[in-house]
């Protein structure tokens, strides 16, 4: 799931003519072109503590469980690659050649907004117009701090600065990413009954504000521990269930009866994206992930 480049000290050397030089500046600039977008920081070890904002899908999943490898082969990654593809990204990822993700295959994508509060991911911006102009058919995510506000102040902050949807035919409801605190205890000090109120408070607040039913990206442990297996959300809610495995299914929470969308590895490779990026599959045609992006039967 989540560089730059380097300039090298070189020892003085003749003075070339201006047309080699010339020729020299034009090939790096036409391999910079060429490669622009892949550059990429590594998100923190799975060890290291987190500081507020650099959470992003899975990390919970990443500190608490430990079931993303640092180094080696990638936990489902070559098992589930048929079907609609997708993947998730935050500011991790770096600079994304959005065209090359197309041409690799993905369909769609959801993209790290915010965070809490406040905090609004600096590459949100540029992957959310990137992946549109590619045709890529992208969404927004906010991850999730029950223990710092309502959850009906988290969904009006995450409409307002890139939760919002259209019918475009390229835009996907926003996501509510609520997983293992990578900051503190697991299910950020509430108990099951004030996690239920707080997770229907932002749903119903992004309705009232978008019109969509807000999709819930989780785990089953989470899930299940958390908010006490609730079945409140499996009527309303699509679920995008995180399970890194090669088994043929997820695991899903007791709360839902299907899986929309699966994160099936953390360790995926995409043409366009450097580095370890999370990988998803849709649960249907193309056709359907369409009616789930313009809300239509």
């Amino acid at each position: 799931m989540p560089g730059g480049a380097m300039l090298s000290h070189r020892p003085s050397t003749p003075r070339r003519p201006k047309t080699v030089l010339a020729g020299v500046l034009g090939a790096v600039l036409a391999l910079t072109a060429a490669t622009a977008g892949t550059a990429a920081a590594a998100p923190p070890p799975a060890k290291e503590r987190l500081t507020p904002g650099t959470a992003y899908m899975g990390v919970g999943q990443r500190v608490h469980e430990g079931t993303a490898p640092e180094n080696g082969p990638s936990l489902g990654a070559q098992a589930h690659t048929s079907g609609v593809q997708g993947i998730d990204v935050s500011h991790w990822q770096g600079s994304i050649n959005w065209s090359s993700v197309r041409n690799s295959g993905i369909q769609f994508a959801w993209i790290k907004a915010t965070e809490g509060t406040s905090y609004e991911d600096p590459r949100f911006g540029a992957n959310y117009v990137g992946a549109y102009n590619a045709g890529v058919i992208r969404g927004a995510y906010h991850f999730a701090l029950p223990n710092v506000s309502s959850g009906s102040v988290q969904a009006n902050f995450f409409a307002s600065n890139g939760g919002a949807w259209s019918r475009d035919n390229l835009t996907l409801p926003g996501v509510l990413d609520i997983e293992h605190n990578p900051y503190g205890a697991m299910c950020y000090g509430l108990s099951t009954t004030q996690m239920r109120s707080w997770i229907n408070d932002f749903y119903t607040t992004y309705k009232a504000r978008t019109g969509r039913d807000v999709v819930i990206y989780t785990t089953a442990s989470w899930w299940n521990t958390c908010t006490g297996n609730w079945t409140g959300m499996y009527s309303k809610s699509p679920l995008w269930v995180a399970h890194w495995t090669s088994s043929e299914t997820p695991t899903i929470p007791n709360g839902f009866p299907t899986w929309t969308v699966w994160q099936y590895t953390s360790t995926g490779s995409v043409g366009g994206v450097s580095g370890n990026v999370d990988r998803n599959k849709f649960n249907g045609s193309r056709d359907r992930l369409l009616a789930l992006a313009n809300n239509t039967p």
